[in-house]
């Protein structure tokens, strides 16, 4: 099975650490990350998409993806 997540949070160091405890984790990156510019709360908003394959497994919508 592969799992699929879109990390998001503000452009900060908390995001990176996000991001560094999935791929240690066993989560990769899944292409390049995205940055917007959130004019309401005046800050840079970050998203990087990860995948992980998973065997034995099947997915189930009720899965919660961040604890793989």
């Amino acid at each position: 099975m592969k799992l699929y997540r879109f990390l998001t949070g503000p452009d900060d160091a908390a995001f990176c650490h996000r991001v560094t405890a999935a791929l240690n984790k066993g989560w990769q990156l899944a292409g390049p990350a995205s940055l917007t510019f959130d004019p309401v709360q005046g800050r840079v908003i970050c998203g990087q998409p990860v995948v992980k394959e998973v065997e034995g497994v099947d997915y189930q919508p009720d899965m919660k993806l961040g604890e793989w």
